[in-house]
């Protein structure tokens, strides 16, 4: 593996305008929609509110479904790591008063939400990972990304969907100013590292919610056997997989994404009546 994996983790999850308001509590920026129980969303790297489009639109009818806007790229270098995001997560949900939390992360996200879940189990009722990082992801053999290449940003935004042509001219140039903005890499990079270094392992054991392991079988940063050993290790987890999907099931294959997640859902949480 490279000595960074900052490819590894291209979701590109843009800002891209959805039709929510993002709300400001303090220092959190967020959106909150629907009324129920809580549905947590975590995005990863590159990430934000337009990947969960399809899923707030389908689960805010009977959840509340809250999407912070994590501060990767605003943090100091210090607390840009795993672990720092975990603890803006966990003020977070203390500032805002959240329990019975349906937690739900992909990519970094999905890292971030378990070492979460381990820390502070006591508000999470049931976990859901996508393509999480935390045991193994592919670097693809880079070291840092290449400034100024568009083509070469673009054949690494395309690796992370099964179909490339979800690699849109939008996408691959919001990707591309990211990575020419010297600052912005160094904490990408700094992110990329925690994330290889925290390795969960065995840790996993002590998860006790119920879990959602929700993968694509065409994935090639967190390739389907990172699912399967997920699935090994945390002891009340179940494992669906998604032919035909990289890396961001809930934005590439949203309708079938939402039909497992609602199963599960149905399992173990009561759904408010709207």
């Amino acid at each position: 593996m490279g000595e960074t994996t900052y490819f590894s983790k291209l979701q590109i999850y843009t800002y891209a305008v959805m039709s929510y308001e993002i709300k400001q509590d303090g220092k959190f920026s967020f959106i909150e929609e629907g009324r129920g129980e809580i549905l947590m969303l975590l995005h990863g790297l590159f990430g934000a509110l337009s990947n969960f489009q399809d899923l707030v639109e389908h689960f805010k009818k009977n959840y509340t479904v809250v999407v912070p806007i994590l501060p990767l790229l605003t943090m100091d270098l210090l607390h840009t790591t795993v672990g720092g995001l975990e603890k803006f997560v966990t003020r977070f949900i203390e500032h805002r008063k959240y329990n019975n939390i349906h937690l739900l992360g992909n990519s970094l996200g999905g890292h971030v939400g378990l070492v979460h879940i381990l820390r502070h189990p006591e508000k999470i009722k049931s976990l859901i990972l996508t393509g999480s990082s935390g045991l193994f992801e592919n670097g693809m053999g880079d070291t840092y990304p290449k400034r100024g290449d568009k083509e070469y940003i673009r054949n690494k935004t395309a690796f992370t969907f099964y179909d490339p042509a979800m690699a849109t001219d939008e996408l691959v140039e919001e990707v591309f100013e990211i990575t020419n903005n010297r600052m912005k890499v160094i904490k990408i990079i700094a992110l990329a590292k925690s994330a290889i270094r925290n390795n969960l392992g065995d840790e996993l054991k002590a998860i006790k919610q119920p879990t959602c392991l929700i993968w694509g079988n065409n994935d090639n940063v967190t390739p389907p056997f990172v699912g399967e050993e997920f699935h090994k290790l945390i002891p009340n987890s179940e494992l669906h997989f998604i032919d035909k999907c990289g890396h961001a099931p809930m934005m590439e294959v949203p309708a079938e994404f939402n039909k497992i997640l609602d199963s599960f859902l149905s399992k173990v949480s009561a759904p408010a009546t709207v």
